[in-house]
């Protein structure tokens, strides 16, 4: 029976073979459709795993910000004719903060069968990585982009540090880093621990976990990197 491939992809440039499995070679290799976020980036790094993936065979359905919904079920119209249908996002496990999820639950609803491939999710990467509680967190995604409406989910969540426990991770639009870093700092008590986990797998790759206190010492410039932020 014909199933639907979630794919990883890599967090940062590098040999993909450091960070996935064997098994997404055949896979790529022998699958003719493809749901994908980016269909340029998409083709690069199945080129990267096999360059004799002759992609002008292959059919790429674009699943983005701009997709309606109404074109989902159509993309898994292949899997209903015997085909095999891969899922592969931007960056890191797909259904994880990206719009892969969407047509994930509409495969179950068709009763599709649906297999993950182990690969990086730099949510997880950065929580293992952090010392913060492992055992308890939450990861909600982009705060809210207007100023006085960020400083106020900063403090619900810092709330939820103290009366549950729970470690807090969440992320941002890269060129909007420095601003959030910057209302974490004025907005958080200063004991409160901040981990910011900034180009993970790459080769200058930064996992650090300091108080509010000691961040405040010496700020970091992460302009248009990708960083996962925890607080704890």
């Amino acid at each position: 029976m014909a199933k639907l491939y979630l794919i990883p992809t890599v967090l940062s440039d590098g040999d993909w073979q450091n960070v996935l499995p064997s098994q997404i070679h055949p896979i790529l290799t022998n699958t003719k459709y493809f749901i994908v976020e980016n269909i340029r980036t998409a083709r690069r790094f199945m080129k990267q795993v096999n360059r004799e993936i002759n992609i002008d065979e292959c059919t790429f359905y674009e699943l983005n910000k701009r997709t309606r919904s109404s074109e989902l079920p159509a993309f898994l119209n292949p899997i209903q004719q015997g085909f095999d249908v891969c899922v592969i996002s931007e960056a890191g496990c797909p259904g994880v903060a990206d719009p892969g999820a969407d047509v994930v639950r509409i495969a179950h609803e068709k009763g599709f069968q649906v297999v993950p491939i182990v690969g990086p999710s730099s949510i997880l990467l950065a929580l293992m990585a952090s010392g913060l509680n492992g055992q308890n967190f939450a990861f909600v995604g982009y705060l809210p982009i207007k100023p006085n409406e960020r400083i106020r989910e900063i403090s619900a969540l810092e709330k939820r540090i103290r009366n549950n426990r729970q470690t807090q991770i969440f992320i941002e639009t890269p060129y909007r880093n420095n601003q959030l870093i910057s209302d974490l700092l004025k907005t958080c008590s200063p004991s409160t621990l901040l981990c910011i986990a900034a180009n993970i797998t790459g080769k200058n790759e930064s996992i650090v976990t300091n108080t509010i206190e000691q961040w405040k010492k010496q700020v970091p410039d992460l302009h248009k990197q990708p960083v996962i932020f925890l607080i704890g």
